[in-house]
């Protein structure tokens, strides 16, 4: 059997595939399913510095190949996260990410610097966010945000430090530099596409919000192009994720260049994709004749 082990800013898992983050909660409802240490990891529901509703509904919408969204980073605070889900996950022997989000800077700080104190493994940095000091434009669309943030929760933690990387950009690559030079330990991607629908019948659009992040298989090509471009610019370890529904998808991100892969949208359709996306890449290692899944990472040779 291949060893689907991984490392990545030096954590270690069992395998490389982590449940993503806004799609599995905290676990509660597929422990009912499945054992959670099947998994190689999970990055929790998005997390803020105080208790969020999200956005009015509909938030969801059914697309061709996929879905949109705009739930707007509901989740009850990072007090409460820290108080009453944490711990139960702690003991689920697996990899535990937290996710964080913040309207300013100030925000992901706070949010940081109580996550120092835990026992979680890794924090994931959601930049995608908007900025609400500087006129709502997302931290992680410009390369000077993007860093500004990076170098201010770089030095209000010491836990392995993943920053999620908006793909609503010119150059993913640049802003991917761009965080690695303030201290990014790593950097998963891509975060969802921006789209819309409209109900032709009432001409309006079909999400309240107007717009939404699109994930699911129609934007794998894209996650797979832009983690290839990552990983020709920086040398930190890659989170891969955007369409990935098989084990195929795993493998064809990871020889993009990704060091571990976050599934998501899937788990809507099938709540056990994660785990036979395990079995999956088990399957194709032995078909393929790898002993070490880790060794497939960046390994695509292109013409």
């Amino acid at each position: 059997m291949a060893d689907l082990s991984v490392k990545v800013a030096g954590v270690e898992f069992k395998n490389p595939v982590i449940a993503a983050s806004g799609c599995f909660g905290y676990g509660h409802e597929y422990e009912e399913l499945f054992d959670l240490s099947k998994l190689g990891g999970i990055s929790v529901k998005g997390t803020t510095l105080t208790r969020r509703d999200g956005n009015i509904p509909p938030r969801i919408a059914e697309t061709p190949s996929g879905m949109l969204n705009s739930v707007g980073l509901q989740n009850p605070g990072i007090d409460y996260f820290i108080e009453k889900e944490l711990p139960y996950l702690l003991k689920k022997d697996t990899v535990i990410i937290a996710n964080i989000a913040g309207s300013s800077i100030e925000e992901y700080i706070e949010v940081a610097e109580k996550l120092n104190d835990t026992s979680v493994h890794m924090i994931e940095m959601n930049i995608s966010c908007p900025n609400v000091k500087k006129g709502g434009a997302g931290f992680g669309t410009s390369c000077d945000m993007a860093a500004s943030v990076t170098k201010a929760v770089r030095k209000a933690t010491n836990k392995p430090l993943c920053v999620k990387l908006t793909p609503n950009v010119t150059s993913i690559a640049e802003i991917a530099k761009a965080v690695e030079a303030e201290g990014a330990d790593a950097v998963s991607l891509i975060n969802t596409l921006l789209g819309m629908r409209i109900d032709t019948r009432t001409r309006r659009p079909i999400l309240h919000n107007n717009v939404g992040g699109l994930s699911g298989p129609a934007v794998l090509p894209v996650a797979v192009r832009m983690v290839w471009e990552v990983r020709n610019a920086v040398d930190i370890d890659i989170i891969g994720m955007g369409g990935i529904s098989k084990g195929n998808d795993a493998a064809e991100i990871m020889l993009a260049g990704a060091d571990a892969v976050q599934v998501g949208a899937a788990l809507f359709n099938d709540p056990f994709a994660c785990v036979r996306i395990v079995d999956e890449l088990e399957k194709w290692c032995e078909v393929n004749k790898v002993d070490k899944l880790s060794d497939i990472s960046g390994g695509v040779v292109t013409w």
